[in-house]
């Protein structure tokens, strides 16, 4: 959610924000409302202290005995006039809300200017193009060759974009979560979470993702929908609450599945494992104080990247320009994983900087002093498991077929050098 007062004082510079994120121009409207509003709430107060005035004197007419009818009238009156101005409020306070929870976040401007994802700019790379003697297949083609990925059972359970993984395979794919769930604890000083898969739609509005995104989720009924990522609850965590600074920063990991409809996916990677209505993630969520949520923007891609580099997998790092940012974020690192199978970069990671943005619809702040502030949120895939599994198989083929386990993960399956 943006500030209001921000839009009161730099109205043009908004709207200058707001076409760079693809919007037009909506401050006009936004003030208007917000003006009818004030002007409401000031006129409210007035007839509020009107009201108590008289109340006060009828109150002392009538304990001397005197006629307090006409008063009493016109308390009833302002009475009428407040239940309209207070309708009033609520209507225009709706509208003005609607139109906020509908705006993205203002980009840093340290952000490149773009439109989409042709206009996103290299950040770094790491690692070099692995080299083969035969033609690399793709993920599912090493997956059903092997006889453990199979797409058609998942359908017939649950139709598309669904794929059942059997024995060595889930065994590589919880190897993978458990590799990172290590390392994000261990090393880098994230603290483990369960969180619950099912949330309220107000956690999905605090962050971010109700009300414009509905169609992209999975609703379960009774004010219940399914995460579409671990961010959600790992964020909402401490909503309406004020931290004491001592708890900051905040820094907490979550291994889960992740639901999504793809409702803008249709006839885009139909094939394999890339685009699932179902798949699982680590996630990393940071909350700190406003200053420092550039440098933790830096950290958490750091230890996002460790892990690739730990399993010896080329990526490269990109600055995302305006047009192709999520809509929380004021700054994203996507690390995009080189699959040879496919000759091509894939996104595995999206690390992001999300400002107080979310902290405001949330309602999180710590305690300063004398002051209440609104921590800064950041979020990041540490990493999209599924995604990762596609990488191993991809850059660890053998010409016959097999796959060999990336060294740090050969403790999971009692140190064998390959798959099968």
């Amino acid at each position: 959610m943006h500030n209001i007062n921000f839009i009161r004082e730099n109205p043009t510079e908004f709207d200058n924000y707001m076409k760079q994120r693809g919007e037009h121009p909506i401050s006009n409207k936004i003030l208007e409302l917000d003006k009818v509003k004030r002007e409401t709430q000031t006129v409210l107060q007035n007839l509020l202290a009107e009201r108590n005035s008289f109340s006060k004197n009828i109150g002392k007419l009538k304990s001397e005995n005197k006629d307090a009818s006409s008063e009493m009238s016109k308390v009833d009156e302002i009475k009428n006039k407040i239940n309209n101005l207070k309708e009033l409020e609520t209507i225009k306070d709706e509208e003005l809300k609607t139109i906020l929870s509908r705006l993205p976040n203002i980009a840093d401007k340290t952000v490149p200017l773009g439109s989409n994802e042709e206009d996103n700019t290299k950040y770094r790379e790491w690692g070099e193009k692995p080299g083969f003697e035969f033609k690399p297949k793709t993920h599912f083609e090493l997956g059903e060759d092997l006889g453990l990925m199979n797409f058609e059972t998942a359908s017939k359970l649950s139709g598309s974009r669904f794929v059942l993984l059997k024995n060595q395979l889930s065994k590589l794919e919880r190897a993978i979560a458990n590799y990172m769930l290590d390392k994000h604890t261990n090393d880098n000083g994230y603290i483990e979470m369960h969180v619950p898969y099912l949330v309220k739609a107000d956690t999905l509005y605090g962050t971010g993702q109700l009300p414009k995104f509905a169609e992209d989720l999975f609703t379960a009924g009774d004010d219940h929908w399914l995460i579409p990522t671990a961010e959600i609850p790992l964020t909402a965590l401490h909503s309406n609450e004020i931290l004491n600074i001592n708890q900051l920063p905040m820094r907490v990991t979550s291994y889960t599945p992740c639901f999504r409809s793809e409702a803008g996916a249709a006839g885009k990677d139909t094939r394999g494992m890339l685009r699932q209505h179902q798949f699982t993630k680590v996630e990393l969520v940071s909350l700190v104080e406003p200053e420092h949520s550039k440098d933790e923007l830096e950290r958490m891609l750091s230890c996002a990247e460790g892990i690739l580099q730990d399993l010896h997998l080329h990526y490269r790092v990109m600055t995302l320009c305006t047009g192709d940012m999520g809509f929380n974020a004021n700054k994203t690192y996507d690390i995009e994983v080189w699959l040879p199978g496919e000759d091509k970069y894939r996104e595995i990671s999206s690390c992001s900087n999300c400002g107080d943005f979310q902290a405001r619809r949330m309602n999180t702040r710590y305690k300063l002093e004398n002051k209440n502030i609104f921590v800064h949120t950041l979020n990041g895939s540490g990493l999209a498991v599924g995604r990762t599994l596609i990488a191993i198989l991809e850059n660890y083929q053998m010409k016959d077929g097999n796959i060999k386990i990336p060294e740090v993960l050969k403790k999971y399956f009692n140190n064998s050098d390959t798959l099968i």
